[in-house]
């Protein structure tokens, strides 16, 4: 995991910054949905390959 989460920052240094700080002004109830979908997304994957 940490191996394709380090993919963007190594190729993209900028992009990567640009995208952390818009992160930082998004409410906190639309980043909980956000990681809400992307949790369920992985579940949803791991019981495919499985």
């Amino acid at each position: 995991m940490l191996i394709l989460e380090g993919i963007i920052p190594f190729l993209y240094p900028q992009r990567w910054r640009k995208l952390v700080q818009q992160l930082s002004l998004v409410d906190d109830r639309s980043l909980r949905l956000i990681g809400l979908a992307s949790m369920v997304i992985g579940i949803v994957a791991l019981y495919i390959v499985n």
